[in-house]
């Protein structure tokens, strides 16, 4: 038996991951923009060889549908594999909209590779996490991450990179948790059933890789209100198609749209701040690193919780 232990961070899209050109192997109808947070953190341990496979989330046994996605995971390492051990914890929400099984999956595919001794170089450890959880590729990468959707079928250009580094620029994402109750559509349904029945999902599609460009020439000149500007763009395109779905999906909560315009009233008073949403109801506000205590400040009344979250560094092994 061996075993390894991995940790890697939640990624937020800037601008957005939403709809498959291949659902079997993940592959994504159009490129996005991330960046990866430190703060929080998925920790995995793998033990490669055991008596039986068993899973742990969060310290209890998995749920039977996590249990099966994990182990049927495992089987892209090796088909042959033996019984594996796998403990996995979140130190943040888990299934609430915060990006838990980008971390989750990074994590597991750094750790599971390590244990069964599988040589992977970056670019193959981000195909390999993709597998699991479309964003969890980025989540293999530091700082600011841009995931090119690809164009060949089997998905051998559809890769993530880092595009700035963690301390490239002094930003941070100051996270407002509106709820902390599981998500009633995962995201993988609610991307699909945008993706079959949404009239706008067409034109998300045609002008998603417009609004790639806009953010990485934006990260590339260090100008916040341009990728704030067209952050919130994505956003909100996203969830238009999540509202024009059949039946309709709304993520949103009262202290959702309580956070949304508390953001928009900051920004009319002279702060540079911009906000952003996942499949979820948590609002998630980018802003220079000097502001955003101020930011909490003004959040916190309409949320639950509310983490002010850095810039952070990619998959890495602990053990």
């Amino acid at each position: 038996m061996s075993s390894a232990t991995a940790i890697a961070h939640p990624n937020i899209a800037l601008v957005k991951y939403w709809g498959k050109r291949n659902v079997l192997l993940n592959l994504p109808l159009v490129s996005s923009v991330s960046l990866t947070l430190s703060g929080w953190a998925t920790t995995t341990a793998v033990s490669w060889g055991t008596n039986s496979d068993e899973v742990f989330l969060n310290k209890e046994p998995a749920p039977a549908p996590f249990s099966t996605r994990v182990l049927s995971f495992l089987d892209h390492i090796a088909a042959d594999r033996p019984p594996c051990h796998i403990e996995t914890y979140n130190d943040f929400p888990t299934a609430v909209g915060l990006a838990s099984s980008a971390s989750g999956f990074a994590a597991l595919a750094l750790a599971a590779t390590t244990a069964a001794q599988v040589e992977c170089d970056r670019n193959a450890l981000c195909q390999l996490a993709r597998l699991g959880s479309g964003s969890a590729c980025r989540s293999i990468w530091g700082g600011f991450v841009h995931w090119d959707k690809g164009r060949a079928n089997d998905g051998s250009d559809c890769l993530a990179r880092t595009v700035a580094k963690p301390d490239a620029w002094q930003l941070a994402m100051v996270v407002a948790v509106t709820s902390t109750s599981a998500k009633p559509v995962g995201s993988g349904e609610a991307m699909k059933r945008s993706q079959d029945t949404s009239p706008l999902f067409s034109t998300w599609v045609d002008t998603a890789e417009e609004d790639v460009s806009t953010a990485l020439e934006a990260i590339g000149k260090r100008d916040l209100e341009v990728l704030g500007t067209v952050m919130e763009h994505s956003t909100f395109k996203m969830h238009a198609t999540t509202h024009t779905a059949k039946p309709p999906l709304l993520y949103w909560q009262p202290g959702t749209v309580q956070c949304l315009h508390t953001v928009f009233d900051l920004r009319q008073k002279g702060v540079g701040v911009w906000a952003t949403m996942d499949a979820g109801p948590q609002v998630k506000a980018l802003c220079h690193q000097k502001d955003a205590q101020r930011v909490a400040s003004e959040l916190e009344p309409h949320a639950k919780e509310v983490h002010l979250l850095l810039p952070g560094h990619g998959a890495r092994v602990l053990t």
